[in-house]
């Protein structure tokens, strides 16, 4: 069977790219996540029952996720500027989702045409695709994640000057935008926390799976 090691870099290229953006879209589409937060994170003491605060987070995330057209928040009141903030996010959570789409498919596509060319993706320092993927992957979040825990609070800026340039309606007043009360900043943390411990348990998972399967080459 031809190997190639430029297919090495493609497919570790998309691995990359499923790994990182499935582990994002886990928090965007598990609303259950946020519910779990309500009650420990005292939401409803700003007034509202758990039944409004959880339709409020829908309608927000039916918006952010393209299910809707018109930004709506339940019966919290918004402003023009927080309205646009979400459509900003929206253009963010969208752009995750079709890259995790389209790199799901690209990289079905490029094992199945492995498996009719009857090629194999050659070993990089006799390494294959799924280990560098996740090394580079592992390696650069272990790292931002490190640099976060230090100040969350400047990385959260940080986050937000890089993802929203030159803006910053996402800084809200809870008077004209209400939202922002049951969208606490430890409730991000607690996202990217779960974003991190899933980024890097599929890394253990693929670098265990490619030190096993290098045991399985060598001879016995």
């Amino acid at each position: 069977m031809k190997t190639s090691k430029l297919l090495s870099v493609v497919l570790s290229v998309l691995i990359a790219l499923v790994v990182l953006t499935g582990s994002v879209a886990v928090p965007l589409l598990c609303r259950s996540f946020y519910y779990a937060h309500i009650g420990p994170m005292g939401l409803e003491g700003y007034g509202l029952s758990r039944a409004e605060i959880e339709t409020a987070y829908n309608e927000m995330m039916d918006f952010c996720l393209g299910r809707r057209e018109e930004f709506s928040a339940g019966v919290l009141a918004f402003s023009p500027s927080g309205a646009d903030h979400f459509a900003d996010v929206r253009g963010l959570f969208l752009l995750d989702l079709r890259v995790l789409v389209a790199a799901v498919v690209l990289l079905a596509a490029a094992l199945v045409f492995c498996r009719v060319k009857k090629l194999r993706p050659g070993r990089l320092l006799n390494r294959g695709p799924g280990f560098w993927a996740a090394a580079g992957l592992g390696a650069a979040f272990l790292a931002v994640g490190g640099l976060a825990a230090l100040d969350f609070d400047r990385a959260f800026v940080i986050f937000h000057s890089i993802f929203f340039p030159g803006k910053d309606n996402w800084i809200f007043d809870w008077r004209t935008d209400p939202i922002i009360l049951f969208l606490p900043q430890d409730f991000f943390r607690n996202c990217a926390v779960l974003i991190l411990a899933l980024l890097l348990l599929w890394c253990a998972a693929l670098i265990a799976a490619d030190l096993w399967a290098g045991k399985r080459r060598k001879p016995a």
